[in-house]
């Protein structure tokens, strides 16, 4: 029986309002739907998907919300399901960002500065989660450390480079490993590399050009951007200043859906609602690309020597950058008050293990309190 789009509206869109806590929460709940309650997709077809998407950049939890739409439905579930799964945070998160960057209350913005303030552990405790499992399975681990720490160099010192440092790692591991002379080589990667040299190719505004190195150049995870993105929109063009810049990363976290949907507030930042709009459609556009012409290679990719080695060196590099975008997004800080919310938030993230949502309404509670007695804000 052909499953409808209505039905993949709602189950996408579901995802979409309730997926708070970044991809393990995605992929629990799109295995939850699409395996374990309606049985469209085979378990172990989920978890090669699951492998393949993080092979590629961009948002891999997008990523596997899209392919297995695309799986169900063929190109229009595609569209469908990913645009249902990505909507419904868009649209809360240019909501709060319309309320930040306007002209807001005094309680407003201590809650921004207090939320902002505690982004920098959040970033520590989503790298740090990802080193046991790439440190474990990893072929060299003399070169994983030399990768994650040239990335944390590069996220924490050179900002908008730091995705040439992601790529440069995983060319040396591939010319370590030299996996084209094997018989198992695949050529399916041109697929991705084709369609980011078309798109790279379409796009020259500042605005667009930052949204979609956010899209198209990040390897693992949202906060690998991070750095990319505030070197432009604070450094170079001055769209934000630090606090709205943290505030944006901020409203990313406490929002469902996707990180990347950050740069939806930096359009808006930017440009206003067109901004907004026109930085998530070329954001989110290579994933919609890259899983529509690529999806039915999903298997070639994921058993390619040359995807497995660059992934083995870019992979520890993005696991780096994300712990060194700590630094420029704790430099951001600005008050006193604001630096003991950071050190709260790392115990109560590290230590004390508690989620990434509550503890940024937490600190946001905090600043709102400074806010009411009139304490300094940023």
């Amino acid at each position: 029986m052909t499953t409808t789009l209505v039905e993949i509206t709602r189950e996408w869109g579901r995802i979409g309002v309730i997926g708070f806590g970044g991809p393990p929460a995605h992929i629990r709940l799109l295995r939850e739907t699409v395996v374990e309650r309606r049985g469209w997709v085979e378990p172990e077809e989920f978890e090669d998907a699951i492998a393949t998407c993080n092979l590629l950049p961009g948002p891999s939890s997008t990523q596997l919300a899209i392919f297995t739409a695309w799986r169900v439905r063929g190109v229009l579930g595609a569209l469908v399901g990913g645009l249902a799964f990505i909507l419904p945070g868009l649209v809360l998160i240019l909501a709060l960002a319309a309320l930040f960057l306007g002209d807001p209350p005094a309680w407003v913005l201590g809650a921004g500065a207090g939320a902002g303030a505690a982004v920098a552990a959040v970033a520590v405790q989503a790298g740090w989660a990802l080193v046991p499992s790439s440190y474990e399975r990893t072929s060299s681990r003399p070169r994983w450390i030399l990768y994650a720490f040239v990335g944390t160099v590069a996220a924490a010192t050179t900002g908008a480079w730091v995705v040439l440092v992601l790529i440069g790692a995983g060319l040396v591991e591939v010319a370590m490993r030299r996996p084209w002379r094997t018989n198992s080589f695949q050529s399916v990667l041109t697929v991705p590399v084709l369609a980011q040299g078309a798109l790279t190719a379409a796009v020259a505004a500042p605005l667009a050009w930052t949204a979609f190195k956010v899209g198209a150049l990040s390897y693992g995870g949202g906060f690998v951007i991070i750095p990319l993105m505030q070197a432009d929109a604070v450094d170079r063009y001055g769209w934000m200043s630090d606090a709205e810049f943290l505030n944006a990363v901020a409203l990313g976290q406490i929002t469902p859906g996707p990180v990347v949907h950050t740069v939806a507030v930096v359009g808006f930042a930017a440009a206003g609602l067109l901004g907004a709009l026109g930085a998530a459609v070329i954001a989110f556009g290579p994933s919609f690309v890259m899983i529509i012409a690529g999806g039915r290679h999903f298997a070639a990719l994921r058993s390619s020597p040359l995807a497995r080695a660059f992934l083995d060196g870019a992979g520890p590099a993005a696991i780096g950058a994300i712990l060194g975008s700590a630094v420029p997004l704790a430099m951001a800080t600005s008050e006193w008050w604001q630096w003991v919310v950071l050190a709260a938030a790392g115990v109560l993230l590290l230590l004390l293990r508690r989620g990434v949502v509550l503890t940024l309404l937490l600190a946001a509670g905090v600043g709102v309190v400074v806010a009411l007695v009139g304490g300094p804000l940023p």
